[in-house]
């Protein structure tokens, strides 16, 4: 079995990091996981708004960077304080399972890509596909009854060897401060060309809140819960 770090950087998002805290605890992970929320920036900082939600396994680490889109060096840096031998990395909009948590830590392969879904977690926490609660978050009902639930897969989000990972280079810093980044563009480059690099057969489901391109605007915000950046070709 894996030992498994989940890596998530955050900008504000405060009620998505409660919700994640609780569906996290609901999982009832072993103790060979351990869960790093990577605070970007967040006013007010995400460790004083969840002092009593400190759970075994979770950490909030702050970057203490305010600068727009610098989460690219925040992954990195929660790469780098993981302790697990898998990393999995993702974005606070997005929801893990169980399912996706036990595919990393028994693999063997190098890298494990996911499919993706549209979701959401409720307030108590529990993931949701209902199509009358995607379409209150901004999934139009057009898109749906053309292309079901289904969605891009996410760039930024896979597992990993943290030891791979910090090989390749991790995330690309030379683009902080802008939006498109491309980020992961070159380690996934690099995984592409190196034939020694083993990729799982299997791809687990992860799963999305709507919003941004996905309902029509790249800015959309649904009810708040996520940062307000703008992705529109942002360049600082």
């Amino acid at each position: 079995m894996n030992t498994v770090s989940i890596v998530i950087a955050i900008l504000n998002s405060h009620e998505i990091v409660r919700r994640q805290i609780i569906h996290f605890h609901k999982m009832h992970l072993p103790p060979e996981v351990e869960i790093l929320f990577i605070d970007d920036g967040s006013i007010p900082p995400l460790a004083e708004h969840f002092p009593h939600f400190f759970l075994k396994g979770i950490k909030i680490h702050a970057t203490n960077d305010f600068r727009p889109w610098t989460q690219q060096i925040a992954r990195n840096k929660g790469v780098k304080m993981a302790s697990g031998e898998y990393v999995i990395c993702t974005d606070i909009d997005h929801i893990l399972t169980r399912e996706l948590i036990d595919t990393v830590m028994s693999t063997t392969c190098d890298v494990v890509r996911f499919k993706r879904q549209a979701g959401v977690l409720d307030e108590n926490g529990n993931l949701t596909q209902d199509v009358n609660e995607l379409v209150r978050w901004g999934l139009p009902q057009a898109r749906i009854d053309k292309k079901g639930l289904l969605l891009r897969p996410h760039g930024n989000s896979y597992g990993i060897r943290r030891e791979l990972y910090l090989r390749l280079g991790g995330s690309r810093e030379d683009k902080v401060t802008t939006y498109p980044s491309r980020d992961e563009v070159p380690m996934k480059r690099k995984i592409k060309k190196d034939p020694s690099i083993t990729i799982s057969k299997y791809s687990p489901t992860i799963y999305m809140f709507p919003n941004g391109f996905y309902c029509g605007d790249k800015d959309y915000n649904p009810f708040g819960m996520f940062h307000n950046l703008s992705r529109k070709q942002c360049v600082m």
